[in-house]
């Protein structure tokens, strides 16, 4: 039997609305009443000025395996999401082969299984290779395991179709995430439609190219009768369409990223490629109407679209660069360092909230939670930890961060999966 006590911290388990002082107990891998390890020998660990946390999750990442292992792969991916604090991470389909079909979705899990430190749950593709124009095998990819459908990295741009896919996912409980972007409206834009897109010469992504299929989102969900949800929302167009939509009961909810809050396009200026991203940067307005979207609950979840690209990759020209930034290692202390200490918008709490039960609601998970007798995954985090962002430090394959040498307050310290320590701050 092994066992592990985690005493004097501040245990904060929005499931079970427990907020205390308190120690954890651990054997065999359950979270378990303290008698339980009575006369065993256990491991204790000093938690005093810690949150104990339930696992947090990230329901939007890009491991890259198969088929683009010289960006990231599940086995650096893992670490990099334990170094983050993570315990679950729910991986996007748009890899090569995509994971639209149940060979490919046994592979994730089974190379999960080998090389992964962390809980790996994949995602299937709505269509066939990510292409958007015939259905892939919904039922069969939901017998296959996977916790939702989306194309993530594109977006279904026929309506029918999507309506299709929505039904079919409806029948087979299976949730649909949607990258929301209007391919006609966004055409070859690259940044944020505004001020600097028209003084660098830039081609403009202007957030109607979101806030269109966000609509189209929820006319869908109402008319299926099926939960929708909004990958890395971006404008403030969109937090006023899910608000008034989540307000007439509309099963529609949006998730946020720590660049669209933490960034504005002014950050393009210079042509770093490590600022582009899909969707873009967009102005200060956006900003301030996402962070009330999440203050009010319009936006539910946080998550880091975890993109890694190789160095070379993104050392061309900015328009020719892929989209995407890494995100696992630094999302929570940007979330905590912006969110919770400087705009105050929501506290430590709800953030892990929107780590916990909100991404465990939306997929179904038996996660997210420290009742009883639940697999002890766990996270200890320290909210008032100073530290500064290295990104040669990082567990990731990959670099392509904008936020080296940032300065942040919170971080996580600890990461149990399993009731095993799969990495803890050195």
């Amino acid at each position: 039997m092994s066992a592990m006590i985690i005493r004097g911290g501040r245990v904060i388990d929005p499931a079970n609305k427990c907020d205390e002082v308190v120690d954890l107990a651990i054997v065999d891998g359950k979270i378990a009443e303290k008698s339980a390890i009575k006369g065993q020998k256990e491991e204790q660990v000093d938690a005093k000025g810690l949150i104990v946390a339930p696992g947090l999750i990230d329901i939007h990442v890009h491991l890259r395996e198969p088929g683009f292992g010289h960006k990231e792969t599940i086995a650096s991916g893992t670490r990099a999401a334990a170094a983050g604090g993570f315990t679950t991470i729910v991986c996007m389909p748009n890899t090569s082969p995509a994971a639209d079909n149940p060979a490919t979705i046994a592979w994730i899990k089974d190379r999960a299984a080998e090389a992964g430190c962390v809980n790996v749950l994949p995602t299937g593709a709505i269509s066939k290779n990510i292409a958007g124009e015939e259905l892939a095998p919904i039922g069969s990819l939901g017998r296959a395991g996977v916790v939702a459908i989306t194309d993530d990295g594109r977006c279904i741009q026929n309506h029918e179709l999507m309506r299709r896919a929505v039904e079919y996912a409806r029948m087979v409980g299976l949730p649909v995430l949607d990258h929301c972007q209007d391919y006609n409206l966004v055409g070859n834009g690259v940044v944020h439609e505004g001020y600097w897109s028209t003084l660098l010469g830039l081609p403009g992504w202007p957030a109607a190219g979101e806030q269109a299929i966000v609509a189209r989102n929820i006319l869908l969900a109402e008319l299926c009768d099926h939960h929708i949800h909004c990958q890395h929302i971006s404008a403030g167009g969109s937090v006023r369409l899910i608000r008034e939509a989540r307000n007439r009961g509309v099963k529609i909810s949006g998730e946020v990223c720590p660049h669209h809050v933490a960034l504005t396009h002014e950050a393009i200026q210079n042509f770093d490629t490590n600022y582009k991203m899909n969707p873009p940067l967009r102005s200060k307005e956006d900003v301030d109407a996402i962070l009330e979207g999440i203050a009010d609950g319009t936006l539910s979840i946080l998550c880091s679209d975890h993109a890694p690209h190789a160095g070379f990759e993104k050392e061309v020209e900015f328009d020719q660069a892929p989209f995407g930034i890494v995100g696992l290692e630094t999302e929570l202390g940007l979330f905590i360092d912006l969110l919770v200490h400087k705009h105050r918008k929501i506290d430590i709490e709800r953030l892990i909230e929107m780590y916990t039960v909100e991404p465990a609601k939306l997929l179904g998970l038996d996660a997210g939670t420290l009742s009883v007798g639940a697999k002890a995954d766990v996270t200890l985090i320290d909210p008032n930890l100073e530290w500064t962002v290295t990104i040669d430090q990082f567990q990731s394959a990959s670099r392509n961060s904008p936020f080296d040498g940032w300065k942040l307050k919170g971080r996580a310290v600890r990461t149990i999966v399993g009731g095993e320590t799969v990495w803890e701050l050195p």
